[in-house]
């Protein structure tokens, strides 16, 4: 909880703690669901293949740019695939860290992690991984596992899944996963996200209510067994109660993210055109819907406490100079 304090500070001034970066337009995997690629993404004129975006000097000075137009205690560098900018990572994420900021790069390990990451404070490089092997190489060709067990080697990172229907139909898939996962040393985290439609969305992707049932009481039973599974029960418990609306989820409320162009905004969340809140499975707002349940002083519920601030600080907002362009 050592963070609350310094997010309060920056939404008290009228700044979201947490930036999230679409770095790259670019990526060679074609995923089944992947909203990044959906074409309401980014408000249904413009795709994210269709945007402008940035390489070399001008990405480094467009993101520095963000950061310090934002401020934000958390930056998550997404894509596309980030690591199509491999050679731009290596000098902006140091350049972030020794800021004091925290780093999550979420990848495929399509391509080699780069040694030049390895170590750095703040760091955390999370690798999204969809299913057991048969599976995730239809799905992810060509980030197949043989390729990303070559690219993890040397590095210590977060393995992410986000459970679709076609997993759990299969008895035990998810404490497989786990045994797999578990079992190699570069893994220090397993986080497990269910799938986030969008609104009227029908695909095989999608949960049906049994199975979200199912997935929640196997996952409180398997973060027992499991110590890489690092999930506390109040998180998997929030899969349950998920925020009715954007205007209800803390982590669409207190993070910013910008496309590749580094001037659109999603909104209204990561997901951008209209998720289905109702059957969101972001493990980010899940986190923070668990964080918001708690109490400080032992009454007072820390969701609360971020309300009041974030009207305060859109007050500040607009009383502020209007923000140039990034492009």
């Amino acid at each position: 909880m050592e963070w609350i304090i310094p997010a309060w500070g920056r939404i008290l001034t009228g700044y979201v703690p947490a930036l999230s970066i679409e770095i790259t337009r670019e990526c060679p995997l074609r995923c089944p669901g992947c909203y990044a690629y959906g074409d309401d993404h980014l408000g249904g004129d413009l795709t994210l293949r269709q945007v402008r975006d940035f390489k070399g000097e001008e990405l480094i000075d467009g993101v520095m740019a963000l950061v310090d137009r934002h401020r934000p205690l958390h930056v998550s560098i997404v894509g596309g695939e980030p690591l199509v900018r491999h050679r731009e990572l290596t000098t902006i994420i140091p350049l972030l860290s020794k800021r004091g900021i925290h780093v999550q790069l979420v990848t495929s390990a399509v391509r080699e992690i780069p040694a030049a990451l390895r170590g750095i404070p703040r760091l955390s490089i999370v690798v999204s991984i969809d299913g057991l092997q048969p599976e995730h190489d239809v799905r992810r060709t060509p980030a197949t596992y043989d390729r990303i067990l070559k690219h993890i080697e040397g590095h210590s990172i977060t393995v992410h899944c986000t459970v679709t229907r076609q997993q759990v139909n299969r008895q035990g898939y998810i404490e497989e996963f786990l045994q797999v996962w578990s079992a190699r040393k570069p893994v220090e985290k397993i986080w497990i996200s269910l799938y986030t439609p969008q609104l009227g969305e029908v695909s095989d992707e999608r949960l049906l209510p049994a199975d979200r049932e199912k997935v929640i009481a196997d996952l409180l039973a398997l973060r027992q067994r499991y110590p890489k599974l690092t999930m506390p029960k109040g998180l998997i418990d929030a899969y349950a109660h998920p925020p009715s609306s954007p205007d209800e989820c803390v982590f669409a409320r207190t993070t910013t993210t910008i496309s590749a162009d580094l001037t659109t905004k999603i909104t209204p969340c990561q997901f951008g055109g209209a998720p289905d809140c109702a059957n969101c499975g972001c493990i980010a707002s899940a986190g923070l819907a668990a964080v918001a349940r708690h109490h400080v002083l032992g009454f007072i519920p820390v969701g609360s406490l971020f309300t009041g601030s974030l009207k305060i600080g859109d007050r500040l907002r607009r009383m502020r100079p209007a923000e140039p362009s990034a492009a």
